[in-house]
């Protein structure tokens, strides 16, 4: 596994903090600032106070900021990808665990803060204010008027360029005159120079890093007074940061690359964007950001010019009130929020963890980590399906980039006699990890022996989208290590059959726990065996495709058939949580570990399997209801869509939007996912903003490796008309589809490296045979 790791370690895609060549600046490539796409408005800033749930996101997939939008003091929260406390954390505590706290296993933490002050811009001199984040262009727009000046302002983070851009202007004859304060968050001092400052540092755990600012101004003046970086009578003023880490993803390097400079490649950064125009840089990172956004338009239906003229949270607080009428137009803009962080969120750098890039502190919540029983997967599920598969990559690269830290871990720690989910049998192969990983290689909140399967198993479901032979190639060192995890791992046992008496020998995960509930010592957990099933199927394929392994195939496939394979409770009517009819944990829980195999997985489907294993499903979605925390109701919703019960679904759907202060749970000012737990206030989680919008792409195309089904749990609320394009299908499709009264008029399926499916819509199946880069085009 290390040889086959090390062989692989140059095709690793995922660019540390390093040096770049300049975009090419075609003007040809670049596309105006636009008001006709979807928007999100406030006639108001975000409060400091509540920056988790009312700044506005920025980020260009390595850098992230929160901005609040305030005339007269602006602040923008600063946070880099792999600006991260802790280190491998690879010793046991006495219970055979990890140590899961921010000084060993670690935390993502702010790099540092930016706060803008003008002088006289205060709320009580200003009127019709603005701020306005451009989905379809990816910046945001913050206006307002004063002693009648125009005053305007530009924020993003550009991709291209590797820098966040402030760009003040105004129009009838205004200025901007204040201060720059850029502030670190760990303890440093800050230095100013002429026209910019910076600050730098190195963690406890060797990691260097660093943030610059620097300004450029055509007109006034740029100053240093007492300390301060001070504008005076500037006609516009351009606000240049760039930040970052000398993390490296490289085990051999102990993660750090420590011949890198951050604050020098920082200010190389600067120098080069100050030397374009505001313009330039801002029609660069909309071209770029573009590329991306484009692929997918949705139109679910039109809104009412009443609730258009709503700003955004005003709109998300009405359409919450009984009763209140659909509104389609907020639901496509809430959808594309989503595809929008993924840009922001995920591009040639680290996946995106339980908050994103986005903190507001450096004490998130479960230390921002990467959580691998529902979390990680949960970020990961939007990419392929909404035409953005480049962004996929950040996940496998991290698993890539981990896995032989993880090998070596596995093998020195998971059979210690400590912990209690150690293979009884003593046998050891392959790697697996904890429910907590961090960015060095290291495991943090229980041993996870399921997780291993998990996270290939979303590796192998991008391969479906995508068909890349070179991807699959990466990543099946992965896939074989996770098979040899559990072929040392699973326990020969012998059950009777309920109808016929006979005994048969089964293969069933050791002791073990179904997430996050239950005994800690059941064995043949539903959410194992369904994993694991799903791992060998995939292993196979993958392994056929490439044409290696076939002797070490077969075994994988003599082990998948002697899988047990959970049953429906004779008890309750459930299928199965553990291999038992009782139900041993809350009824109410929010995992659906034993729905895995339904979704994500594709073992159990609703034309394929038998009604009794239907109905098991459909009564265990039934107990454990409509209400939980935002990825709870996005794992249902898609789950309720698998079983065509479109309103279930819309109504999870609605329950997430929901503003968060009226139920506890739900959607903030700036569309973040919030939930509240008797320990805190207003948590953060970011995978119900990428869960909520796979679902309603779920209620509209549903695919598997041999067919797409469009329309399968159409709501009524976007019956009347809607169109969609870009949408990605399993076998290597891509899909764009209308609709009016909930039928489909006019559908194109495009092979992006597919060459055969079968389409179903209404009553209507055809097969489709394409070669790579056809189309066809189908009207009702």
């Amino acid at each position: 596994m290390t040889a086959s790791m090390a062989a692989l370690l140059p095709l690793l895609s995922m660019p540390g903090f390093a040096a770049t060549t300049a975009p090419a600046q075609n003007p040809r490539r670049m596309r105006a600032p636009s008001n006709q796409g979807p928007t999100l408005w406030y006639a108001t800033p975000a409060s400091e106070a509540n920056a988790i749930q009312e700044a506005t996101p920025i980020g260009n997939g390595r850098m992230g900021a929160l901005v609040g939008g305030d005339p007269g003091r602006d602040f923008l929260y600063l946070t880099e990808s792999s600006m991260w406390l802790g280190g491998r954390n690879d010793a046991l505590d006495q219970d055979g665990q990890f140590r899961y706290q921010s000084t060993d296993f670690g935390s993502f933490t702010m790099l540092a803060k930016l706060y803008l002050q003008v002088s006289g811009h205060e709320s009580a001199h200003i009127s019709n204010y603005r701020r306005e984040l451009d989905l379809a262009n990816g910046y945001l727009r913050i206006s307002y008027r004063k002693d009648g000046v125009q005053y305007l302002r530009e924020i993003f983070a550009s991709h291209p360029d590797d820098v966040i851009v402030v760009h003040l202007s105004q129009s009838g004859g205004g200025s901007w005159s204040g201060a720059l304060d850029l502030q670190g968050t760990h303890a440093e001092a800050t230095q100013v120079a002429q026209a910019g400052s910076h600050l730098d540092g190195t963690l406890g755990n060797g990691l260097k890093y660093a943030a610059a600012i620097k300004t450029v101004n055509r007109s006034g003046s740029v100053s240093i007074e007492h300390g301060v970086l001070r504008f005076a009578d500037c006609e516009a003023l351009t606000i240049l940061y760039c930040g970052g880490t000398n993390y490296s993803p490289d085990l051999a390097k102990g993660y750090l690359d420590r011949a890198l400079d951050p604050l020098a490649l920082a200010t190389q950064k600067l120098e080069a964007a100050a030397a374009l125009t505001a313009d330039v840089l801002l029609h660069t990172h909309i071209a770029d950001y573009a590329t991306l956004y484009d692929r997918m338009q949705v139109k679910l239906g039109a809104s009412t010019p009443a609730q258009r003229a709503q700003d955004t949270w005003t709109r998300l607080q009405a359409r919450a009130k009984p009763g209140a009428a659909a509104d389609p137009e907020l639901e496509a803009a809430y959808l594309q929020f989503g595809r929008y962080l993924t840009i922001s969120g995920s591009r040639d750098r680290l996946p995106t963890s339980l908050q994103g890039l986005w903190l507001s502190d450096n004490t998130p919540a479960w230390m921002s980590d990467y959580h691998t029983d529902i979390n990680i997967q949960m970020n990961y599920w939007l990419p392929d399906r909404a035409g953005l598969p480049g962004c996929f990559e950040a996940l496998a690269n991290y698993c890539l980039a981990q896995v032989e830290s993880w090998t070596a871990i596995t093998r020195q720690h998971f059979n210690d006699p400590r912990n209690g989910f150690r293979n009884s049998s003593g046998k050891l192969a392959g790697w697996t990890l904890a429910i907590s990983t961090n960015i060095f290689g290291g495991n943090g909140w229980w041993w996870h022996p399921a997780g291993n399967a998990w996270l290939c198993n979303s590796l192998w479901q991008h391969y479906q989208y995508t068909l890349q032979h070179d991807y699959l190639a990466r990543i099946y060192p992965l896939l074989k290590g996770a098979c040899e995890f559990w072929e040392a791992r699973l326990l020969t046992r012998h059950i009777a059959d309920p109808v016929s008496g006979v005994t048969r020998e089964v293969l069933v995960d050791d002791s073990d726990w179904s997430p996050e509930q239950g005994p800690k010592d059941a064995k043949g957990i539903t959410y194992a065996q369904e994993l694991v099933w799903d791992l060998f199927n995939n292993y196979q394929q993958a392994a056929a495709i490439l044409g290696l392994d076939a002797p070490y195939r077969s075994t994988i496939g003599a082990l998948q058939a002697k899988l047990y394979l959970p049953a429906v409770s004779s008890e309750n009517g459930w299928l199965e949580e553990w291999m038992s009819p009782q139900n041993l944990g809350e009824s109410h829980h929010r995992h659906l570990s034993p729905l895995i195999g339904f979704f994500p997985g594709d073992r159990i489907t609703l034309e394929h399997s038998p009604a009794a294993l239907i109905d098991g499903v459909t009564h265990l979605l039934e107990a454990r209801g409509m209400t939980s925390y935002g990825w709870a109701c996005a794992w249902r919703a898609i789950c309720w869509a698998r079983l065509k019960q479109a309103e279930r679904a819309y109504q999870l759907v609605l329950n997430n939007l929901a503003p968060w202060q009226l139920r506890g749970n739900g959607t903030a000012m700036n569309l973040f996912d919030i939930y509240q737990m008797s320990a805190h206030s207003g948590i953060f989680q970011i995978d119900a903003n990428f869960g909520t919008p796979t679902a309603m792409l779920e209620m509209l195309l549903y695919s598997r490796p041999d067919s797409i089904e469009l329309l399968p749990a159409l709501p009524q609320a976007w019956a009347a008309e809607g169109e969609v394009t870009g949408i990605g299908a399993r076998n290597g499709f891509v899909v764009d589809m209308r609709w009016r009264d909930g039928h489909i008029t006019h559908v194109t399926v495009h092979s992006i490296g597919g060459t055969r499916t079968q389409l179903k819509f209404g009553q209507r199946v055809q097969a489709i045979s394409l070669q790579t880069g056809q189309s066809i085009t189908i009207k009702a």
